[in-house]
């Protein structure tokens, strides 16, 4: 069975990396761990601001990770068992996570704060001016 795509129009050209970012997407869809929200925040002069929150109860700053890499948002997690203790019953388990969000052209990462098991990361994009440019025709012999 082939795959039909919906960038595959000839008036879309150079659209390619845009379906591919959306199998990426629809492959990491199914992840529970932690939970999130994403909310946008009114921004200074018409800039569009992001906050996503993580919950991300039990983990120290040092376990967690938040890394830019050719425009994906990656959040990562990793707790060590503690062979210390001895369990009678163990319901909160040591795990670990990696959670990533594609982000688009412009979108820049402010900061990350951990507060109350509360992961937030903003990210924000600047309002981009409008660009138009005057191609030159010239005639060839």
């Amino acid at each position: 069975m082939s795959r039909t795509s919906l960038l595959n129009s000839p008036l879309l050209l150079g659209f390619d990396e845009i379906e591919r970012i959306l199998d990426r997407v629809g492959k990491s869809s199914g992840e529970g761990y932690p939970p999130y929200n994403i909310e946008r925040l009114s921004g200074p002069e018409g800039s569009d601001l992001l906050r996503i929150t993580l919950a991300v109860a039990g983990f120290t700053q040092e376990q967690l990770d938040v890394s830019v890499e050719d425009s994906e948002l990656t959040i990562s997690g990793k707790q060590e068992d503690d062979d210390d203790h001895v369990y009678l019953h163990r319901g909160i388990a040591a795990r670990q996570f990696s959670r990533t969000f594609v982000l688009a052209d412009g979108i820049e990462v402010r900061k990350a704060d951990l507060s109350n098991g509360l992961l937030s990361i903003d990210l924000e994009r600047p309002e981009l001016e409008r660009l138009v440019r005057k191609v030159e025709i010239t005639q060839a012999n």
